[in-house]
């Protein structure tokens, strides 16, 4: 369990089916509550992300410079325009920890109008994503942990924006903007024993660097049947709010939260 890191273990991937996740530890005496003199650990973890997704989007348009867009958690599968990937993993030694975590999802509703000026639409958008956050273990006792990190997320966002003809002619809109936003986060783990705990996780910022803002929060109850594999059982929400810039003159404002169940494996 507590074996240095092997390069060749760093290198297995792993198939994600859906989005996106930062994770603790669970288990007291195989998970990552407990500070190493040396030696570092690797998790990485797969999951399943069932999110609603509420989204509404500023354009240039005229007669249509906001268009709101939702998808259901249960309408997801049927909403993906393709295939979604997420990675997150961990790499710790000692107090000190490195998060990382990528994320691709590409989604498409159709929209709502008043049926005069058009006769509805479709809003296709897509999110890219990445985040790197270095941690400190500022708690460290038997039974529960604190991490405290500060790091950075990475954003890529298109939206396409098309709108039937009704009484004026059809429009399309097809904008991309890309920004980083600087994070303050944290991460707290209480171990019941017996292999069970809870994993509360949550980072803010955009700060207007970037977005307007930027924020996600993470709970799960944490089982872990042997020292290599915790299971999670959850929820997560991440949030973003981007004002329309001279750049880019498509603002968006985005909801993505729903259940979420993960397996962290431990190297």
């Amino acid at each position: 369990m507590r074996q240095p890191y092997k390069p060749v273990l760093a290198a297995l991937a792993y198939l994600l089916i859906a989005l996106a996740m930062i994770g603790g530890g669970s288990h007291r005496a195989c998970a990552q509550d407990a500070t190493l003199p040396g030696g570092t650990q690797v998790f990485v973890t797969p999951y399943l992300w069932l999110p609603g997704i509420n989204a509404n989007i500023k354009t240039p348009l005229p007669r249509a410079s906001s268009v709101d867009a939702s998808v259901s958690a249960i309408d997801l599968l049927s909403h993906l325009d393709g295939v979604p990937l997420l990675l997150s993993g961990e790499i710790r030694d000692g107090p000190f920890g490195l998060l990382g975590d990528v994320l691709h999802m590409p989604v498409s509703a159709n929209v709502t109008t008043r049926n005069v000026f058009y006769q509805g639409g479709k809003a296709a958008l897509t999110a890219n994503t990445g985040t790197a956050m270095i941690l400190y273990r500022a708690l460290d006792v038997p039974g529960q942990f604190a991490d405290l990190g500060v790091g950075f997320r990475a954003w890529g966002f298109n939206a396409n924006l098309t709108l039937n003809p009704g009484q004026l002619a059809g429009q399309s809109v097809d904008r991309r903007a890309g920004w980083g936003d600087p994070l303050i986060g944290g991460r707290y783990h209480y171990d019941f024993g017996n292999g069970w705990g809870l994993t509360a996780y949550g980072d803010v910022g955009g700060f207007d660097l970037g977005a307007h803002t930027d924020w996600q929060v993470i709970g799960t109850v944490d089982y872990a049947p042997n020292p290599w594999i915790n299971l999670r059982l959850g929820y997560r929400s991440l949030n973003f709010a981007y004002e329309p810039s001279s750049a880019f003159n498509v603002g968006f404002n985005v909801h993505m939260k729903g259940p979420i169940l993960a397996a962290t494996f431990r190297f």
